[in-house]
């Protein structure tokens, strides 16, 4: 794309076709209304129902580049949107969330209905598709949306590959090569292997760019050996989920020795051994100069709540499913599907990254197949699941997994119902279940009985039943590492060792100790996985306390705590988590046993690390064996995004050693200000200077000299820099030109001049935030200042610098919005988080609604009165509940769902026989009573317009002024009211959530339903700052909170058959943040239902049951060791496979005595 303006409309002039919608309230909120500025039809979009599963999209004709989103609620109106997603596309499927900063994915929307609010898009967007998904909008009004977007067309050439062709380029050999080399490249693409590029030097140096496993691969050779050497040779990675069908760009920098390697915003630096170049690449191969769009629709099951419930409308005498996933959780029900006739049920599971195929009857034996290996790895897998005619396989990628025993002479039917990625809520009646909780991940080419499931006949509500997803994109979480190698990932066993003649093992990496120490230090994380396998090998000497194994790291000092400990516990995994199989050691090998166990956990200290050399001295004793394996060095994060400092005064600044730009400068980093100018950045020479300024409130301005006079580039702006944003900054300078972009506006150069000399002399202190003669300096925060590629450490700086802060506050200002439902926005030394203390909410936005089904005669019951008594040393917010405090307001919030008449919602009591209700009457209206006045009748209101125990999710706002009190119901339903009783709560007591266990002096109505409960489920209650499902639920502290009865935490959403537009998700993107272990063998779930006859008898058929039971086991487990002893046949090179059936074996005994012997 060449140096233009792209800022222009690009919505205005779209024909009505180019708009649609899941929805539209009537003709005139159609989605063609949706142009901001405009008033026609009703001004603006509406979906028929405000639900978070509407969105509206715009078909921008062809590929654009979009810089710029605005947006405005439906003019004169009380509908606007106060928060949004923004999504993307080529084809108009397979949707990807545009996410700003690489974490931050929300926009904040409008505040009224007719001001515009408007976003720069860093980076910007290059697509024909955009779709606005509204979060959240006006509670007193419904959604409604004006858009424009901005940008320009996108130019750029295309060629689509297969495979098998290629691309080829030659240069004329005698060019001479560049000072600077700079590749870029955009690909897209669904396969997850494949060779981008590939370059050769004349010198024997080449480079790599490989896409392995959806990751990106950079391999370079400096080609200074004849053979590759880990000093010649380097291997990089960046990026994973590449291969999901969107654009993803690449740059790869050299400036002599230094090379950046950037995938989607995400660099790596490092410094290369040795001499190379990057080769001069002819033209063959038979290619297309157009892309190709393969359809795809994903559905993303967003949390353990997700599920898909799709019918069996194959009508055939089977069971039969085939689809593909993608997670990175170890554990989560795939598919569950009952079973007629033969009364049982097929689960297909993720159990420690293997599939499971569980055949449960009644009476039988569980029927167990594992297929698989590691299919937590974020990639595609397919899978096949087949049950006709007593037959049950199941396939993964390709490969049939061994059958299991045949079924016996009855014929497999389905029950109608296929549960893709978890169970509904138990008050649907499902009989699904889900061992080990719910998948968390992605799945697409669903079909059932050979017949492709139409996702969006599902997402329409016209197919099966949902909870929790996101049709039409994959929404996981794409989490860049980057993955160094080293020479020991595989499998290593160990015998014969003593402390006079230990065991070393070593491990070298593919990067210099140099090249690691820089990664490590600049990332924000890093970890290794460490497995060490034991049998009557241990890590600890029990009677002194002496090591006998150990590890070193890059620090070359001895470490003796394992993984998933810190170095100060000196423990491993088991003894941080209380399960050792010795409750005596911290460790499972310490316990010494004659069996594999193992110890296995991340180290994480990232000043140790990586792991370098594995010392084991105990494993010389009989039957005494030791195993290990460690992971590659993963890194993630990027230390220096926010790496940051602020600047108090003009006078102050930062000075760090003189910048060498001689040759090529690159410099970048973002500010913040309030201020109108300041210089952010300065270096001089005896005549040559470079300074990067705020020259007025809309101008930034590049200055620079190379022995002619100064220059100056410019940016001016529409609007304010000095907004207290973040805006982006870089400048570049080399013998040709210089150049200067701000944020996405139009990037300025200037020709170098033609009479100055080439190198830029500087010789000066580099000041950043200030000046040499400390005036003009700049205000405010700078942040993620990179020269040449690499970062300056702006807060160690500041720490030891007067008049400048470490660190950067107000993020707040930027981000704050981000944080919902009463959440408090709080800042980080890098970045923020939203606080949901004091919110009904949780998860990282305060947007995660907390949930719980209450079954009969069950209750939460919160004391206000304790809490006091508890905190009243203290500054808790719980003291404004004191009994002696009167109460002259509270906002109340919850939504419900029940189909039992009478009901009690919510109850709020006081110790003088005040008291507020809110109850479902017998004739099933909702009815708020207030009594606060002892000595008089409550003052009640009803809305009775229709059955609120309609097993439909209602929302109910309640909010009391004095003696004024207003509710809304459902978003729409709104009612004022003059209270006659009184204006304040005197001594407020207790709130009650279901039924009311202790005497209270109420009224009839209240009483009625007091003594009836609550069966169903409430979500989201907060009574002012108290949330007490929360407290009950998710206790971050003693709370006074009492539940009674059957409560648990579950998810609101509708029951199968209701109309899809009133399901309601519980969030969007949901965080993927740890998974269930499989540390216990599938429940056994045979449950015998005969009564006892007499003593003697059932003893007798005990025995006789334990007798067969046993046997049973035993010839199970014989054909389980000739089938890993086939397996050990089959691969005797493979030292991890020999182990792993060892374990297997091992474990099947293990079962053996905790299900018959104990």
């Amino acid at each position: 794309t060449g140096n233009y303006d792209c800022d222009d409309p690009l919505v205005s002039a779209l024909p009505q076709a180019s708009f649609s919608s899941s929805s539209e309230l009537s003709s005139s909120h159609g989605p063609g209304f949706a142009r901001l500025n405009r008033r026609d039809g009703a001004g603006g979009w509406s979906p028929l129902v405000s639900n978070k599963y509407q969105w509206l999209q715009i078909d921008l004709g062809e590929r654009m580049e979009v810089t710029a989103v605005a947006t405005q609620g439906g003019y004169g109106s009380s509908n606007w949107v106060t928060s949004y997603l923004l999504m993307f596309s080529d084809s108009g499927w397979n949707w990807k969330q545009y996410r700003q900063e690489d974490s931050i994915w929300g926009f904040s929307g409008n505040a009224n209905a007719d001001s515009v609010v408007y976003y720069r898009l860093q980076p910007s967007i290059k697509a024909r598709f955009l779709r606005f998904l509204p979060l959240e909008w006006n509670p007193k009004g419904r959604i409604g949306m004006r858009i424009e977007v901005f940008g320009c067309a996108y130019r750029s050439e295309v060629v689509d590959l297969d495979g098998k062709s290629s691309l080829l380029y030659r240069f004329d050999q005698k060019s001479l090569s560049p000072i600077k080399d700079i590749i870029s490249l955009k690909f897209k693409t669904m396969q997850s292997d494949g060779i981008l590029l590939h370059r050769e030097g004349p010198n024997g140096d080449h480079i790599t760019l490989q896409l392995r496993r959806g990751r990106l691969f950079l391999l370079i050779n400096s080609g200074e050996a004849k053979l590759p050497t880990t000093s010649t040779l380097v291997n990089l990675t960046l990026g994973s989920l590449l291969d999901d069908q969107h654009w993803h760009s690449v740059l790869i920098q050299r400036l002599g020795k230094q090379v950046n390697f950037t995938v989607d915003e995400h660099r790596h630096h490092f410094h290369a051994q040795g001499e190379f170049n990057f080769v001069n690449l002819d033209y063959e191969g038979n290619v297309s100069f157009s892309c190709s769009q393969p359809q795809s629709m994903p559905v993303t099951f967003l949390s353990s709540r997700s599920y898909l419930a799709l019918p069996d409308f194959s009508g055939e005498e089977e069971v039969s499913a085939t689809f593909q996933f993608r997670t990175w959780n170890k554990a989560g029900l795939l598919l569950f599907s009952e079973l007629q006739l033969v009364s049982g049920s097929i689960l297909l599971f993720l159990s420690d990254g293997k599939l499971k195929l569980n055949l449960y009857q009644p009476g039988k034996l569980p029927s167990d197949i594992t297929a698989g290996v590691g299919l937590n790895d974020g990639q595609w897998h397919s899978v096949s699941l087949s049950a006709k005619k007593n037959h049950l396989s199941v396939a993964v990628d390709g490969q049939l997994a061994s059958a299991a025993p045949p079924l016996g002479p009855e014929q497999i039917y389905s029950d109608g119902t296929y549960y893709f990625g978890g169970c509904p809520d138990k008050s649907f009646g499902s009989k699904c279940k889900s061992p080990l909780g719910g998948f968390q991940g992605c799945m697409r080419l669903i079909s059932i009985g050979g017949r492709v499931v139409d996702l969006i006949s599902v997402q329409q509500g016209s197919l099966g039943n949902f909870s929790d997803l996101q049709i039409d994109s994959c929404g996981i979480s794409d989490t860049t590492w980057t993955i160094i190698q080293h020479n020991g990932s595989d499998l290593t066993r160990v015998r014969n060792t003593n402390p006079e003649n230990p065991y070393a093992g070593f491990f070298e990496y593919v990067a210099s100790m140099e090249q690691l120490q820089a990664t490590i230090n600049r990332a924000e994380h890093c970890e290794q996985e460490f497995t060490y396998y034991c049998k009557k090998s241990r890590l600890v000497n029990k009677q002194d306390g002496t090591p006998l194994s150990w590890w070193v790291g890059r620090t070359n000092e001895t470490q003796t705590y394992w993984g998933g400990s810190s170095p100060d516990l000196q423990k491993c995994t088991c003894g941080l988590e209380g399960n050792c199989i010795d409750s005596q050691y911290y460790c499972n090998c310490d316990a010494d046993r004659n069996e594999w166990t193992n110890d296995t956990g991340l180290l994480s200290y990232k000043e140790h690390l990586p792991v370098t050399k594995i010392v084991i001295t105990d494993t010389g004793r009989l039957h005494s064996e030791a195993a290990y394996k460690l992971g590659p060095l993963l890194c993630r994060g990027d230390r220096s995004f926010w790496n940051s400092a602020s600047f108090d005064t003009e006078a102050s600044y930062l000075h760090f050693p003189t910048f060498h730009g001689e040759l090529s400068a690159d410099v970048s980093f973002f500010f913040k200000t309030t201020a109108s100018s300041g210089v952010f950045l300065e270096n001089l020479g005896i005549t040559d200077f470079i300074r990067i300024e705020l020259r007025s409130p809309t101008v930034v301005t590049f200055s620079f000299d190379v022995g002619n006079g100064p220059f100056e580039i410019s940016v001016q702006s529409p609007t304010h820099f000095n907004d207290n944003q973040w805006h982006h900054v870089r400048i570049e300078r080399n013998m040709k030109e210089a150049s200067l972009q701000v944020d996405q506006l139009t990037r300025k150069t200037q020709p170098a001049p033609a009479d100055g000399h080439v190198l830029l002399q500087l010789n000066s202190q580099l000041f950043v935030g200030g000046t040499a003669t400390r005036q003009r300096g700049f205000l405010g925060c700078i942040r993620s200042l990179q020269l040449n590629g690499m970062t300056l450490d702006l807060e160690e700086r500041a720490q030891v610098t007067p008049e400048v802060q470490p660190g950067c506050r107000g993020h707040c200002s930027s981000y704050g919005k981000l944080c919902r439902n009463g959440g408090k926005c709080r800042e980080r030394p890098i970045g923020f988080f939203c606080d949901c203390t004091f919110s009904a909410y949780t998860g990282p936005f305060c947007s995660n609604e907390i949930s719980a089904y209450f079954g009969s005669g069950s209750s939460v019951i919160y004391n206000f009165q304790e809490n006091y008594l508890l905190s009243k040393n203290s500054s808790s917010h719980a003291a404004s509940f004191h009994g002696d405090m009167k109460l002259s307001r509270e906002m109340i919030k919850f939504s419900f769902r029940t189909t039992r008449t009478p009901s009690l919602l919510l109850f709020v009591s006081s110790f003088y026989k005040e008291y507020l209700s809110v109850i479902i009457a017998k004739n099933g209206s909702l009815q708020i009573r207030y009594k606060l006045n002892r000595y008089q009748e409550p003052d009640v209101v009803n809305f009775d317009v229709k059955n609120m125990a309609d097993g439909q999710l209602h929302h109910v706002v309640i909010h009391r002024e004095e003696g004024v009190v207003f509710i809304e119901i459902d978003n729409n339903t709104r009612r004022q009211v003059h209270l006659s009783s009184g204006t304040e709560f005197s001594a407020v007591k207790s709130l009650v959530l279901g039924r009311i266990l202790e005497h209270s002096d109420v009224d009839q109505e209240t009483a009625l339903a007091g003594a009836q409960g609550f069966t169903g489920c409430l979500s989201a209650v907060q009574l002012s700052h108290v949330a007490p499902l929360k407290a009950a639920l998710h206790p971050s502290h003693p709370d006074p909170v009492t539940v009674t009865g059957h409560v648990t935490e579950s998810s609101c959403v509708a029951q199968p058959g209701t109309d899809a537009t009133s399901r309601e998700r519980t969030h969007l993107f949901a965080d993927h943040s740890g998974t269930i272990d499989d540390k216990e063998p599938l429940a056994n779930a045979i449950k015998s239902d005969s009564a006892v006859i007499g003593g003697l008898i059932a003893v007798v058929i005990f025995i006789l049951l334990c007798i067969t039971a046993i046997a049973v086991r035993i010839y199970q487990q014989k054909r389980l060791y000739k089938r890993s002893e086939a397996k050990r046949s089959e691969n005797v090179d493979s030292a991890e496979a020999v182990l792993k059936s060892e374990l297997n074996i091992q474990k099947a005994v293990s079962e053996n005595q905790k299900e018959y012997f104990f």
